[in-house]
Formats: C-alpha cells, structure tokens, sequence
C-alpha cells in the first residue's frame, strides 16, 4: 500500500487495466504496456491510458480511481486525492495506488484524444474482456516525433516488433491461401 506518495511495494499492472475494464472506464491503453501487449520486448513500470473525457466516464474513472486508493504522485510526498472535476480538463494525472503506478493522460503526442486516436486502436483479448490498445503502427509514428530520449531508444525496437508482426500476418496468410488451394 502506498504511504505519503512513495512507490507501492506490489505492482499489478494487470489488475489496473482489469479494474479499469469491469468499471466500464472508456480508455485506450497507450505507452509501454501497449507496446508489450502487442509483443515489444521492453519494459514498463506503469499503465498509460488515454481516456474518454465524456462526463459519465469521468464518473467512472473517478470512482475507480477512488476504489483504489489512487492519490498524485508527488516529489514532495504530499498526499493530494484526485477530485472528479481534475478530469475534465487536458491535462495528464500521475497516480500511485494500491496496486500499482497509473498515468491517466486527457492526450498524447500532438495533442492526439481518445476520438483522434480510437481509429488507431487494435482489440486485445483480455482475460475474458476487450482491451482497445493504440497499434504499434502509431506508437512508433508518436515516438518517431518526440523529444523524449527514451522514446528515441524504443523506436528502434519498435520498429522490429512492427516488421515481424507483419512478417507473421504474411506467412498466416500465405498458408491460409494454400490450404484454400488445395480444397
């Protein structure tokens, strides 16, 4: 459990994005954990959403956010509890919870929403559940332009996962064309 804005000391990056699902939050899961989920080999230490800023999915947010003991991540370790008005605004808010680092982004790069960017999302089966993942494509067109260090280093990793995804996309379906062949 976090105490005065300090770290958790249990990360379930799979219960946040679990926990956002079955609160029927509106999100596009962006950032590292989008870029493992489609198969990048790198490393994340938290999930980035960009969520829609409708007022009912506020709400949502909100009352998951409160479920788990969200509070801003802070230098100053002062402990400051999100309101559901921060929501309503363009900017970005950095939580630690109970179960781990949650960044809850209004935009991304080039000031991209959740209505710019949806049609940049791929479905991911997700223990049961539909998961709307910005697609590797766009991530590496977003790291291609920004300023950020780490994003340079990852686009080069990027890059590979996009070309071997679609290496496999064109052996399925090369083999789907030869079994419809021999039929």
């Amino acid at each position: 459990m976090h105490t005065n804005g300090k770290r958790t000391t249990s990360v379930d990056l799979s219960a946040i994005i679990e926990g956002l699902i079955k609160a029927d939050v509106k999100f596009i899961l962006v950032g590292g954990l989008a870029a493992v989920v489609q198969g990048a080999p790198v490393t994340t230490m938290d999930v980035d959403i960009v969520h829609n800023r409708s007022s009912e999915n506020i709400s949502k947010l909100f009352t998951f956010l409160k479920s788990i003991d969200a509070i801003y991540r802070r230098p100053d370790n002062k402990i400051i509890k999100p309101k559901e008005k921060d929501f309503a605004e363009m900017g970005h808010a950095f939580f630690s919870t109970r179960i781990g680092p949650l960044d809850v982004l209004a935009f991304i790069e080039e000031g991209k929403t959740y209505e710019d960017l949806f049609k940049h999302t791929v479905e991911i089966e997700f223990r049961g559940h539909t998961l709307r993942v910005l697609d590797i494509k766009m991530l590496i067109e977003l790291k291609r332009t920004s300023k950020d260090s780490k994003d340079k280093q990852r686009l080069p990793v990027l890059e590979e996962t996009l070309r071997q995804l679609e290496k496999e996309l064109f052996i399925d379906s090369d083999v789907n064309q030869n079994n419809k062949t021999a039929e």
